[in-house]
């Protein structure tokens, strides 16, 4: 029998973690709300910034989503006209993704938020870094589990 302690909200480190990538998420919203684009839209952003031309399940791939909840964001990111979908010409089954003019220029509007967002939420360098490194163990070991 599990002791009662463990069943305590206190007591797991899943609840801090939740109410974290939430508040995180809140305090974003003040930079991206001037960018007229959400959290998600903001991620799938950073990607095509780094890599443009990513087909749907790369994106995915990147950002943990599949893509019955990425389709939808790509969809409100085309009708905002940050990106384009477009079908593969060597396999129609495959959709490719890539910024728009506007979406590229999105790029140097949102360069500041990474270190408005470091200055705000007050911590180091170094507790953000140990912060991300637990954060990717734990996905990695999550990864390795599904595939495995």
């Amino acid at each position: 029998m599990v002791p009662d302690h463990y069943l305590k909200l206190d007591s797991q480190f899943c609840f801090p973690i939740y109410a974290l990538s939430r508040e995180i998420t809140q305090l974003y919203r003040q930079f991206l709300d001037q960018l007229d684009i959400t959290y998600p839209q903001y991620l799938v952003l950073m990607v095509l910034w780094q890599h443009d031309k990513q087909t749907v399940n790369q994106l995915g791939d990147k950002l943990l989503l599949d893509s019955g909840t990425l389709t939808p964001l790509l969809k409100r990111l085309e009708q905002k006209a940050l990106v384009n979908r477009n079908r593969s010409k060597a396999d129609e089954r495959v959709v490719e993704i890539s910024l728009t003019v506007a979406g590229a220029k999105l790029k140097e509007q949102a360069s500041c938020i990474p270190r408005e967002m470091f200055d705000l939420l007050g911590i180091s360098l170094e507790e953000m870094e140990t912060l991300k490194s637990i954060a990717h163990k734990i996905l990695q070991y999550n990864a390795r589990e599904q595939k495995g």
